[in-house]
């Protein structure tokens, strides 16, 4: 017998893709054209630059070197470090996230210098935050500076794709003017230096980080969804890595790189890189209004007193 759909049917199926059209994960956005700053820098060998952090088997290099699997099971989680520490620079990973249920599950690409300074660290964050519902990331940004965990100024986004089924660019750029958090190349948060303030500002060398952990205790509604290892193992692939920085070590001679005055051979740190071009602050502002929906600026119940770049 021939399948026939009634009014019922089509009804249901009009709510269904409805439901679907506006559900977080879901989001169909025109976005806006940038500048591709990951065109602007060459991607390294991953075990050229990065060693592994923990992790053992869970970290797998693959492709030549070219890409890595980091794994999240009941035995471990999996991370990797840079083998330098860098004063400032431009990092960025093509990251395909876990799919299916992830809540409790956290990847981080990231900055920090917590091994050499634990009570007056500097960090800068990209941490994609699993979820309760299917293929629903959230994106957290965050920045330290000279301080602990209840320093941090966190800034929340929805992301505009699905992020299990290929590979979107996750950027930092780093330097002597502002630290811009990237997505797929549209900024989506811009962390000024001014000199008003530089205590808030990271400015020690820091290591790059590509991890992926159990955050049960606080990374899903506060605590409220811990991760499920009925769907493990949890698998974040990275891939199409760069790191252009200045490289902090004491064999090197000190004109290879400056903190201050910026040279041809460190041009992260140069004009090119001082500020948003206008279409790089229209993509942000459209990022922004579009898909934040926290910000530590307009969180008063947390600060009594909001942070100096806030007021």
């Amino acid at each position: 017998m021939a399948f026939r759909p009634d009014k019922l049917f089509l009804s249901g199926l009009l709510f269904f893709c409805m439901a679907i059209a506006v559900s977080s994960h879901s989001r169909q956005f025109t976005t806006p054209n940038v500048s591709r700053l990951t065109d602007f820098f060459p991607r390294v060998p991953i075990d050229h630059v990065y060693s592994k952090y923990y992790g053992g088997s869970n970290v797998q290099l693959i492709s030549n070197g070219s890409m890595a699997t980091l794994v999240l099971d009941k035995s471990s989680g999996a991370g990797l470090v840079s083998q330098n520490k860098y004063y400032y620079g431009f990092f960025s990973a093509a990251i395909k996230l876990p799919s299916g249920l992830s809540s409790g599950v956290v990847v981080a690409f990231y900055l920090s210098n917590a091994d050499t300074y634990p009570h007056n660290h500097d960090e800068i964050d990209i941490e994609l935050l699993g979820h309760d519902k299917r293929n629903d990331w959230v994106l957290q940004t965050n920045v330290y500076a000279n301080g602990s965990v209840s320093t941090g100024r966190e800034e929340k986004f929805y992301l505009w794709f699905d992020p299990t089924v290929q590979h979107h660019h996750y950027s930092i750029l780093w330097n002597n003017y502002h630290t811009v958090f990237l997505v797929d190349n549209i900024p989506v948060r811009e962390f000024t230096h001014n000199s008003a303030y530089p205590y808030v500002y990271p400015s020690k060398p820091m290591s790059v980080y590509a991890t992926i952990w159990d955050a049960s205790e606080w990374a899903t509604h506060g605590g409220k969804y811990p991760v499920n290892y009925k769907y493990a193992p949890f698998v974040a692939s990275f891939a199409q890595m760069e790191v252009n920085g200045c490289i902090s070590n004491p064999t090197v001679p000190a004109s290879s790189c400056s903190k201050v005055n910026p040279s041809s051979l460190d041009p992260v740190n140069g004009q090119d890189f001082a500020k948003l071009s206008q279409q790089q602050v229209t993509a942000m502002d459209w990022a922004r209004r579009k898909l934040m929906f926290y910000s530590y600026c307009n969180d008063k119940p947390r600060f009594k007193v909001l942070p100096p770049e806030c007021r």
